[in-house]
Order: C-alpha cells, then sequence, then structure tokens
C-alpha cells in the first residue's frame, strides 16, 4: 500500500471502527497498518516497534475481529494473551473490553486461584494472564484449550527472560500446533525468534521489523544531572521542587530503593506513591490509578514493576540510577512521549553513570544536555568563560 491505509481499509468491522474513533483513534498507526493485515490472515508473526505506537490494537483488532466471525457454540478460550506483569495483563483487558462483546477474564497469580476457577465456568472467550498462572490452570484442567484460535505474547522478550521462559515454552507447547502465534515487544532480539521458532517446531514465524519512528531522538529531550549516590534523593527532591511535574515516572534498579525513595519524599510532603513487587495487587492497582488519574502526581517503581505500562500524559522520566542494559533504558524513556507527544528523560548519576550514559547518547544517536540544579531552579551549567 502505498499510501497510508485507513482502519476501514483494513479487516476490520465499520462498528469497531466507529468504535475506535469515539476514543480519538482515526488513523492506524504504522506497526498496526502493516500487522493486522498478517494477523487477520491467519499467520505467526513477531514483531518489534517502538513504545507508545499502538502495537496492543495491532494484535487486539484482528483476533477480537476473528472470534466474533467464528461460531464458538461450545464457548471456548479462543484467544489466549500472555503478559508478564499484572499492570501490563491489566491495561490489555482494558483495551479488548472497549472494543470487543466478547467477554474477557484476566488470571493473574497472587489472586485467589478459587475465583479464577470460578471465573472460568462463565466460559470467557479472552483470557489474559501470566504464563505461571495460565499453565497452573491448564494443569488443573480448569483452562481448556481446545478451542484456542490464537495466542499472543506481549512484551515476548521479557516473557522468554529467564525466570519466565520455562513457563512460556510449557505453555505453547499445551496448544495445538497450528494455533497462529502473535509475539511483539519494543525489543527483539535474534535469540527470541529462535526461541520462537523452536517453539513452534518447523512452523514459519514471520517478523515484522518496523523503522523506529525515532522517538528517543525527536520526541524525548534527554537530560542529565550529577550527584553522588547518597545525594540522588536530595537532588530527586530539589529536581521534583523545581519543574513540578504534572506526572513523572520515577526508575530505580534496585527494587529494595522503590519503598526508600518514596518514604524519603514522603518525609519532605512529596505526593507520591510505589510501584514494586511487595505491594498487594490492592495496593499496586490503586497507586497506578491514582497516577493514572493525576491524583499523584509522582510514581517511583523498578524496571519490572513498571515494563509494559501504559499512562498517557507522562511528561518526565526520571532515571535514578543508569541501568546495566541498553533495552532496559529504551524501555524506561519510552514511557513518555507515547502517541504522538513529547517528554523529557532524565538520568540523575555519579561519575561513572554519565559516562555510560555519553556512551549509549552515541551509540543510539540522540543528544543529552547537562543540567544543574540552582536557586530552585533546573538549569544549564555555567561556561569556564
Amino acid at each position: 500500500m502505498s499510501e497510508k491505509p485507513t482502519f476501514g481499509q483494513l479487516p476490520i468491522a465499520q462498528d469497531t471502527v466507529a468504535q475506535l474513533a469515539a476514543h480519538g483513534i482515526t488513523e492506524p498507526t504504522p506497526v498496526q497498518a502493516q500487522a493486522i493485515p498478517v494477523i487477520a490472515a491467519k499467520k505467526s508473526v513477531i514483531f518489534q516497534s517502538e513504545t507508545g505506537t499502538g502495537k496492543t490494537l495491532a494484535y487486539l483488532l484482528p483476533l477480537m475481529q476473528r472470534i466474533r466471525e467464528t461460531e464458538n457454540q461450545k464457548k471456548e478460550v479462543r484467544l489466549i494473551v500472555l503478559a508478564p506483569t499484572y499492570e501490563l495483563a491489566a491495561q490489555i483487558k482494558m483495551q479488548a473490553s472497549l472494543f470487543s462483546q466478547a467477554k474477557t477474564a484476566l488470571l493473574i497469580g497472587g489472586a485467589p486461584l478459587k475465583r479464577q476457577i470460578e471465573i472460568l465456568k462463565e466460559k470467557p472467550e479472552i483470557v489474559i494472564g501470566g504464563p505461571a498462572r495460565l499453565l497452573e490452570l491448564h494443569r488443573l484442567k480448569k483452562l481448556r484449550l481446545d478451542g484456542v484460535m490464537a495466542v499472543v505474547l506481549d512484551e515476548v522478550d521479557r516473557l522468554l527472560s529467564p525466570e519466565l521462559c520455562d513457563e512460556t515454552t510449557e505453555f505453547l507447547s499445551a496448544l495445538k500446533k497450528d494455533v497462529p502465534l502473535t509475539a511483539c515487544s519494543a525489543t527483539v532480539t535474534k535469540s527470541t525468534v529462535d526461541l520462537l521458532s523452536a517453539a513452534k517446531k518447523g512452523t514459519v514465524v514471520e517478523t515484522l521489523f518496523l523503522p523506529p519512528e525515532d522517538v528517543l531522538r525527536k520526541r524525548i529531550t534527554h537530560l542529565a544531572v550529577f550527584a553522588e549516590r547518597r545525594d540522588k534523593i536530595e537532588t530527586l527532591r530539589k529536581l521534583l521542587a523545581a519543574e513540578k511535574p504534572a506526572k513523572a515516572l520515577i526508575f530505580t534498579s534496585r527494587a529494595d530503593q522503590v519503598a526508600n525513595i518514596t518514604a524519603k519524599l514522603k518525609y519532605h510532603n512529596v505526593e507520591c506513591a510505589a510501584l514494586y513487587a511487595k505491594n498487594t495487587k490492592q495496593e499496586r492497582k490503586a497507586a497506578i490509578d491514582r497516577f493514572r488519574a493525576g491524583k499523584c502526581p509522582v510514581l517511583v517503581t523498578s524496571d519490572l514493576g513498571a515494563r509494559g505500562l501504559d499512562i498517557p500524559d507522562i511528561t518526565y522520566i526520571v532515571q535514578m540510577d543508569f541501568p546495566s542494559n541498553s533495552d532496559f533504558f529504551i524501555h524506561r524513556a519510552g514511557r513518555t512521549a507515547r502517541a504522538g507527544k513529547t517528554g523529557i528523560n532524565i538520568v540523575i548519576g555519579d561519575e561513572y553513570e554519565l559516562r555510560k550514559y555519553a556512551a549509549l547518547e552515541k551509540k543510539l544517536g540522540f543528544t543529552v544536555y547537562p543540567k544543574v540544579l540552582y536557586g530552585g531552579k533546573l538549569l544549564d551549567p555555567p561556561t569556564d568563560d
């Protein structure tokens, strides 16, 4: 297609197109324009596209259309979506419920198993959850997979990481061999492609690597603020006071630091919330809901806690350390400047971390602007002349 297609030209029902328009979604993103026809053709596909480019609807729209067009007299599960975190799974369910009448179930670890078994008795057609819990329900013969028409791995690189790989691949092997597989992430490695191809046992898995929209360079402003490790939280406090962000997402690599950062900010009367593994599911949901609604301007989290998090209008990302993996940097920064908007990404780093930041700047081709905090403002550093 030489011209950019409209939703009306894609294999999607007209009333769904109208629903999308009612939610302000009038034109498909590049990943949606390319992936929807491939998935609608019942092909197995892995696609890579930057954060904030509409990957969830790229697979949900054609697969929900298939469910709609297929008789299901036995009321079997038709679509399985695997996700690595509760937050991402909940977001996928929210999107599915907006644009489909199909009954949808969220089945995730940490929730009462008995209640989830009761939910499955209600005959959902779409099941979304983590690989470990879905595998457990299948082993208990509560989640039947005979009628599954498609399976999706969202944040596939995370699902095939060492801690989740065994459960993910075992679950895939429990499906019928001819079930089409869709996998997506902002970062897809060759090893991920190889693992999935092996899991599909010879089935051709197409790959779509969309050209970058250059979100990192074109829509995100990258800043660097120097601070010794012991001074970082105080520097963060001063930064928040200076910039007064409407929505700031704060990252730390160390999960045990999430509570520490949050406690020290609260001590200085900074309205904030924490998102980390030790939260109960209710606490995590409450924190995200408050942040999403703008009632709490600062959310502190770890890399895993925020994986796949899609919250609109995050204006600032603050990285309290420099991640060991450049993919983590991309996932962090990509929480802002979503859906065509702009954002600011700030690394608070010591001398070693800022050297690594400079190296990544050269590797990925974006520009980092050094800043200093002075007189309650974030300013350019003084020149030598």
